[in-house]
């Protein structure tokens, strides 16, 4: 993870592992998540388990799309600035061609058929989230008091089922670790000096532009009316004040006039039930919204709101990255850090108990799925081939009843 190959053959890479990854990460962000840790931490070791824990709990205080920043942050990581756009692109394009093509179409997942993929692909996410808090839990949890903090917060965000419980919850770990883990200081041994190559001026720079999206885009869909303008500006707002996942999208989406006005309720709705069906962020929904809207739908438009509903967020990210290269190295961090990575533990349990089981194991069927799969990944069967035969045996499974 030290050498330093030329950026152009690991932008490719990045490109190829996260395209990969937008075909087959099923189950939504907490899925996404085990997913990119197995493929980017167990798989391919471009990055360490404690990194990848500190910037899962970063990406988890910013608003935004959690899983998607998280792959932006990985693609910068390991290729630059292209690689942060080439990851970006590759894990989003799939979905979003998917619910353009599905605006197009109302069969889309309809049936037995599609009914009992769905159905399956659900029971593999319980089982990818499980393996990833097995794997995590090893390294993150090692001792009586981590393994508290832990349980403390998956507590927590089952008790505040909202982005106050999960940032409460990573608030807690920060403090109980300063407090408690004092003797886990080795760990900042493990840590690079220089983990992200962005400039305090990059920082800014990308302030400034998020402050001009946010004021002047208000203005010009105000002044000129144009219904892409007006787009853009519902989407990136929406975007801006997302905590706490993609489903928190819906209100505010639903709430923007500009939407209201240019799209049905009925082709919302229908909409946001396709974007549970594909794989990939469910942000692309704005891709839909962008598609379906009368006036001036269609593809531009759906470019335009897809860009728009993403910017924000990954500005934000890397407006916050630099100082968050500071501030892990002030004297206690390393402790605090250890109590943070412990409370993701905790976050990704209360998620896989609600709302990964809760709503994806509702029969004898999808539990004995979720454990052939879970049994599958311990046996490194690569998580593609457990997503297709997840699939597969989902469908096999409707059609016989």
């Amino acid at each position: 993870m030290h050498s330093q190959p030329r950026r152009g053959p690991r932008g490719r890479e990045v490109f190829r592992v996260f395209l990969k990854l937008g075909l087959t990460s099923f189950g939504g962000p907490v899925a996404h998540l085990g997913f990119f840790r197995e493929e980017f931490v167990a798989k391919r070791r471009w990055i360490g388990e404690r990194q990848f824990a500190e910037l899962l709990a970063l990406c988890q205080f910013l608003p935004g799309p959690t899983s998607s920043q998280l792959g932006f942050a990985i693609g910068l990581r390991r290729a630059g600035y292209l690689g942060a756009v080439l990851a970006w692109l590759a894990f989003t394009l799939p979905s979003a061609l998917l619910l353009m093509l599905f605006a197009a179409s109302t069969s889309f997942f309809s049936g037995p058929v599609g009914t009992g993929v769905l159905a399956g692909l659900h029971a593999v996410a319980v089982a990818v989230v499980a393996h990833a808090i097995w794997g995590m839990a090893r390294t993150l949890t090692p001792d009586i008091r981590r393994m508290v903090i832990a349980v403390t917060a998956a507590v927590l965000a089952l008790l505040i089922p909202s982005a106050i419980g999960q940032v409460s919850a990573i608030l807690v770990g920060l403090v109980a670790g300063l407090v408690c883990c004092q003797t886990t200081l080795a760990d900042k041994a493990e840590h690079p000096t220089s983990f992200f190559e962005v400039s305090r001026a990059v920082a800014l720079s990308c302030v400034a532009a998020l402050i001009g999206l946010l004021t002047l885009l208000p203005v010009l869909a105000s002044l000129t009316g144009n219904p892409i303008i007006q787009m853009a500006d519902a989407t990136s707002r929406s975007g801006a004040l997302v905590f706490g996942g993609g489903h928190v999208m819906l209100p505010l989406l639903q709430a923007e006039p500009a939407i209201a006005a240019s799209v049905s309720t009925e082709q919302f709705f229908a909409g946001y039930s396709a974007a549970q069906a594909v794989p990939g962020p469910l942000f692309t929904f704005a891709a839909y919204l962008g598609e379906v809207a009368q006036p001036g739908g269609g593809p531009g438009m759906a470019i335009v709101a897809l860009i728009a509903v993403f910017l924000p967020g990954m500005l934000l990210l890397l407006a916050v990255l630099p100082f968050w290269a500071s501030l892990r190295q002030m004297p206690g961090a390393a402790a605090a850090l250890s109590g943070a990575n412990a409370a993701v533990v905790g976050l990704l349990i209360a998620a896989l108990c609600d709302p990964l089981i809760s709503t994806g194991i509702t029969s004898v069927f999808t539990l004995l799925l979720a454990l052939a799969c879970l049994a599958a990944l311990f046996f490194r069967v690569p998580a593609w081939g457990v997503v297709a035969a997840g699939g597969v045996a989902g469908a096999a499974y409707s059609l016989l009843q």
